[in-house]
């Protein structure tokens, strides 16, 4: 939200610079994110003068182009080529002298230099109103006034606005400061506790009157629950036409472009104290009448940018006898807006309700300046008064008379807010206990009424304006933000407390585990549980009708909550390779969430995913692609570390993947993982491969909490290890031989390790051969050779018998 130094100021005549106003406001909860410079004129008319034109004759080369000498007030006259047909001797005109910056209507900027033009010497320029930023004329030269003194600097004649221009962080909650009004009331306050009591001064609405009787618009509002208060008055003889350049000034400082008088007026008074207005041509209005109502859904209705919309049951509207005019609190319509040749108004100010304006702008996907302010809250009792404010202003620059009685139809007054205030409670939450009178003081500068006082707290009436102060610990914030943070004194005692947690908590295993993923070259992730219901068509595993839809969803694209943590990753994933970053290693927590009828239900995962290479190239290695043998190993070790070591292996079950594998122990799944499909990644144009992993953290949770810890003492006695080269139907698998050996011997037997395995040359066809190594160890004895003979000879017999293998 911008704000207007040189505006705020009509309100409170602070002596205060921007840089005090804008320290106070920040610590006051207005924050302000920066300050700019605004300037009426770019540049100021810096270098430019008033000049009197000495001599005046034809250029000795050009037809069109004349030779003067004009006094600037310097030692002596300057000698400048100008091209205006009304240049003439004895005028006074501004001179842009040598060094200085003009600008363009489009901003860009060009700096007056000495030159030659046709042989003649040209040291400076005599400006048109154009090329000073003062109009858009460019008939000929500015002439000034002839009583003007020669070498006065333009900027001192010209009516150019400086100011500075406060762009405030607001929160939602601070309804009540979004225009220069709230603004400056906050200031007000802030200026109290620094001992400066200034008067909060607001425009006057003394003047207004009905000047006649003759244009009566009658107001019928239907749905008093949408709109509890609704005020109209119509304007007739007005012209209109391009605002005043004060006017102008104000709007064009805090962003907003002037489009005519009318317009430019309500805008201002939307700004200057929050409320919105909306002005009709009176003419367009059929049947003399205004009903504010809902509409059937589906009803067409053409807002003012010129697109067609379809409103809804719910959408409130401000129709006249035939058909709808705007959208209530939202948008205008396009037939129904003043232009040019309108010559009467029905001018409009109403409070409506901020939940039905909140969804009709999501629904039509419109954020205006009028919705932002109605779906947050505004001051329900401003209503008439700023339409008198408008009505006058109109009246001042557009002229015109109140041509009927202003209707003000608030039939049910919306209450202020009683709230009671304990001191002891103030001072807890405070952490410091402020004198009663200067609460009390805070209080009354924040047009907070105190009823009654008692040793203990006080009874308020909080204004209706203020919606966000409903409970006592709103009262303490404001009291709090008002007296200044930095006025509660740090101390250097430190207070904690020590929780008796479980050591199973899930933000402890998930610590856990997060720092071996980290140790392991693994970024963590954190994306959003909000996501496009288009992702459910790339996978038969996600079915449409278990979409939880959000309500009020910002987009399409964030409409739903997700089904899954793979989407989000590749989102990231695709993020980052057209950043060329194409290796990555991600893991993230997160929940899936999933509708099954009236039911609701959300589960915890963990996702990893890996793509492109695993190790970086070197000068003496070279680089290693992630593959599906790598993320298995980074599964195992993640259950490794939560004691989860025997599970069953089966190829997976999910169409995520092309190829993958199901960990599971008895019927519950403990993760499943693979090679994402082409055609999942296709949609994100990922075109290298995707490893991904899906881990079932509320089962890991459940078996962590149950599982025991067994260690046992380091063996005292040596390992051995035994090698056999195994020639086997190439259909075999490793899984066979490790089953069958460790069923062989149950009690030496430590480790089986496949190390080497080939096919091709010298092998009969449909042949492969596996190295496999058998490490054996007594924890009470040495093995002699014989044991481990044994042993060996107990192996081959099963390989032969079970897998028919020969020995190489």
């Amino acid at each position: 939200m911008k704000i207007s130094y040189n505006w705020l100021k009509q309100f409170l005549k602070t002596e205060w610079t921007p840089e005090q106003t804008s320290e106070l406001l920040t610590d006051l909860g207005l924050e302000i994110e920066g300050v700019e410079n605004y300037q009426s004129v770019k540049g100021g008319l810096e270098g430019v003068v008033v000049g009197k034109v000495l001599t005046c004759v034809k250029h000795p080369n050009a037809d069109k182009l004349k030779l003067t000498t004009v006094d600037v007030g310097g030692e002596s006259p300057l000698q400048i080529v100008c091209g205006a047909p009304n240049v003439g001797v004895g005028q006074k005109v501004p001179v842009a002298t040598i060094g200085t910056t003009l600008y363009t209507p489009e901003g860009e900027s060009w700096t007056i230099k000495k030159g030659k033009i046709r042989g003649e010497e040209s040291h400076g320029m005599i400006c048109a109103e154009d090329e000073l930023g003062l109009g858009k004329s460019h008939d000929g030269i500015m002439v000034l006034d002839a009583n003007v003194k020669v070498g006065t600097l333009a900027a001192d004649i010209f009516d150019i606005e400086n100011d500075q221009v406060f762009e405030i962080g607001l929160t939602p909650n601070r309804a009540d400061a979004m225009s220069h009004l709230g603004t400056a009331r906050d200031l007000k306050a802030g200026l109290i506790q620094k001992d400066l009591n200034l008067e909060l001064i607001t425009p006057s609405v003394s003047a207004f009157r009905v000047d006649n009787r003759t244009l009566k618009i009658d107001i019928n509002v239907e749905n008093k629950d949408l709109a509890p208060r609704y005020c109209g008055v119509t304007i007739s003889g007005i012209k209109v036409k391009e605002s005043p350049a004060w006017l102008q000034h104000r709007l064009k400082a805090i962003g907003l472009s002037p489009i005519n008088n009318i317009v430019d007026a309500t805008n201002y008074v939307l700004h200057d104290l929050g409320q919105p207005l909306h002005a009709f041509d009176a003419v367009k209005i059929s049947g003399n009448k205004v009903k504010v109502k809902t509409l059937p859904t589906g009803t067409k209705f053409t807002t003012l940018d010129g697109v067609e919309r379809e409103l809804h049951k719910d959408d409130l509207m401000i129709c006249d006898a035939e058909k709808p005019m705007c959208i209530a609190g939202v948008f205008g319509g396009i037939d129904s807006g003043v232009t040019e040749a309108t010559t009467s108004i029905f001018l409009e100010s109403a409070y409506f309700n901020p939940v039905s304006i909140r969804k009709s702008a999501k629904r039509h996907g419109l954020n205006t300046d009028a919705s932002f302010r109605f779906e947050r809250g505004i001051d329900p009792n401003i209503t008439e008064y700023a339409l008198k404010r408008a009505a006058l202003l109109i009246q001042e620059i557009a002229g015109g008379e109140i041509t009927s009685d202003l209707i003000d139809l608030y039939p049910n007054k919306i209450k202020d807010f009683e709230v009671r205030l304990s001191f002891e409670n103030a001072k807890k939450l405070i952490g410091e206990e402020i004198p009663k009178e200067i609460i009390k003081r805070i209080l009354a500068s924040l047009d907070i009424k105190v009823n009654n006082v008692t040793e203990t707290g006080l009874g308020l009436t909080v204004p209706a304006y203020r919606n966000d102060v409903q409970r006592e610990a709103d009262i303490i914030e404001e009291i709090l933000r008002v007296y200044g943070y930095n006025n509660i004194k740090t101390t250097k005692k430190l207070n904690a407390s020590i929780s008796g947690t479980s050591k199973f908590e899930d933000y402890k295993i998930q610590n856990i585990v997060g720092n071996q993923l980290v140790s392991q070259g693994f970024y963590e992730t954190l994306s959003n549980s909000l996501t496009t219901p288009n992702y459910t068509a790339l996978s038969e595993q996600l079915k449409e009708e278990h979409n939880i839809t959000i309500l009020n969803s910002l987009s399409n694209d964030l409409s739903v909550l997700r089904q899954s943590l793979l989407f989000s990753g590749l989102e990231a994933i695709s993020f980052n390779i057209n950043r060329k970053r194409g290796d990555l290693k991600l893991f993230e927590f997160g929940k899936t969430y999933h509708g099954f009828g009236d039911k609701k239900e959300e589960f915890k995962h963990l996702s990893l995913f890996v793509t492109g290479n695993d190790t970086a190239e070197s000068w003496h290695s070279p680089s290693k692609k992630g593959d599906f043998f790598l993320i298995k190993g980074y599964i195992i070790t993640v259950l490794e570390r939560l004691g989860i070591s025997r599970f069953n292996e089966t190829p997976v079950k999910n169409d995520f993947f092309s190829e993958g594998l199901e960990f599971s122990l008895g019927k519950t799944k403990l993760v499943d993982f693979g090679l994402i499909k082409k055609q999942i990644l296709k949609h994100f144009d990922i075109s290298q491969d995707v490893l991904f992993a899906n881990f079932n953290w509320d089962a890991i949770l459940d078996l962590v909490k149950h599982n025991t810890i067994k260690f046992n003492s380091i063996p005292k006695y040596p390992e051995v290890r035994r090698d056999f080269a195994l020639l086997l139907d190439d259909k075999v698998t490793f899984e066979s031989i490790y089953k069958i050996a460790k069923q062989s011997e149950k009690k030496l037997l430590k480790h089986v390790n496949l190390f080497d395995v080939y096919q091709g040359k010298n092998l009969p066809k449909g042949k492969k051969s596996y190295a496999v190594s058998f490490t054996l160890q007594d924890e009470n004895k040495t093995l002699n050779d014989k044991q481990i003979d044994k042993i060996m000879s107990k192996l081959q017999a099963n390989f032969e018998k079970q897998l028919g293998a020969e020995l190489r």
